[in-house]
């Protein structure tokens, strides 16, 4: 991959307290990218949306977008980057453009030049023919559409969004998508958190972070490849023995995770009739599938996407 550096990071760390929410984080985003970090619940997203948006302090390690460094040249960041919160900041009571002026004054943008930006920005979301209508008015998806315009509006180069499908409906989260297409079409790089699986699948890379650490960073296929083969799960009411039992017998390595042994095989469905032929009785369900990102993320941290605690202060 070529081209400028939207966002490069290295060695970046975060604690509160003596609780390690970043640990030595490193990667790269190069521009025009849709960029994903996906993790769980306390994995780090949060924090380092946090730090990127300039919402709390770069304490250890290093952060640029765009070559402006986060820490020192704040306000320059600032005017690079726009940001989509989880939560809404949109003001219901009042309208679509009205949003738009307020968010546009707080940028020091008024005028023509302002009148001009919103109107760019309502075309560029499809949201010209609603610029009329109170945002309380607004379906969910939509609502989301003005926040991204909100955040468009002093046409950042970075635009960072944080778990932006919260709370929307399949076809909201389908119209949410066509939209970042088709802004980083036009030149918009996009870092995005999720814990959806769906919504990570769609980024052109990954960053998995799990307690703190990027345990993973490819494309979502590349990631599904280093499982390679098929993925055999099964359940048993004692895992822990079927797993030493199938190590014994055919030499395969496995992952016990819950009341399921997990491992990987070149032909999976084929294995079956010798697995159930050896372990009838220890077996209470097979399942043989193609990897997901679900299993990746299990194969590296040896735990279920769901189970780490919420790390947020």
């Amino acid at each position: 991959m070529s081209g400028p550096c939207a966002l490069e990071i290295v060695q970046l760390s975060h604690s509160y307290g003596p609780r390690r929410a970043l640990d030595r984080v490193s990667f790269t985003v190069e521009a025009g990218e849709i960029f994903g970090l996906l993790g769980p619940n306390g994995g780090g997203k949060t924090t380092l949306f946090k730090i990127l948006s300039t919402l709390i302090p770069l304490t250890e390690g290093s952060a640029r977008i765009f070559s402006r460094d986060i820490a020192s040249e704040m306000h320059a960041v600032r005017e690079l980057i726009g940001v989509v919160f989880q939560a809404p900041s949109l003001d219901k009571k009042l309208r679509v453009k009205e949003n738009l002026v307020h968010q546009g004054h707080l940028y020091g943008l008024s005028g023509t030049d302002l009148e001009n930006r919103i109107e760019q920005a309502l075309q560029q979301l499809g949201l010209s023919d609603r610029s009329q209508d109170l945002v309380e008015k607004l379906s969910g998806g939509l609502q989301r559409r003005v926040e991204i315009a909100k955040a468009l509006l002093h046409r950042p180069k970075l635009l960072l969004l944080d778990e932006p499908s919260t709370g929307l409906d399949p076809g909201a989260r389908k119209d949410l998508w066509e939209t970042l297409m088709r802004l980083r079409k036009e030149g918009t790089t996009v870092v995005l958190t999720t814990h959806l699986m769906e919504e990570a699948e769609k980024c052109g890379r990954l960053a998995i972070l799990d307690h703190g650490s990027v345990v993973a960073l490819d494309t979502p296929d590349a990631l599904r490849n280093r499982i390679g083969g098929e993925l055999v799960m099964i359940r048993s009411r004692d895992p822990v023995e079927l797993s030493r039992a199938i190590h014994e017998k055919f030499g395969v390595e496995s992952h016990v995770v819950d009341d399921t042994v997990r491992f990987e095989h070149a032909k999976g469905h084929e294995w079956i009739s010798q697995l159930l032929s050896a372990f009838a009785s220890k077996v209470d369900t097979v399942t043989v599938g193609k990897p997901t990102l679900e299993d990746v993320f299990i194969q590296l941290t040896g735990h279920r996407f769901w189970i780490s605690g919420d790390l947020k202060p």
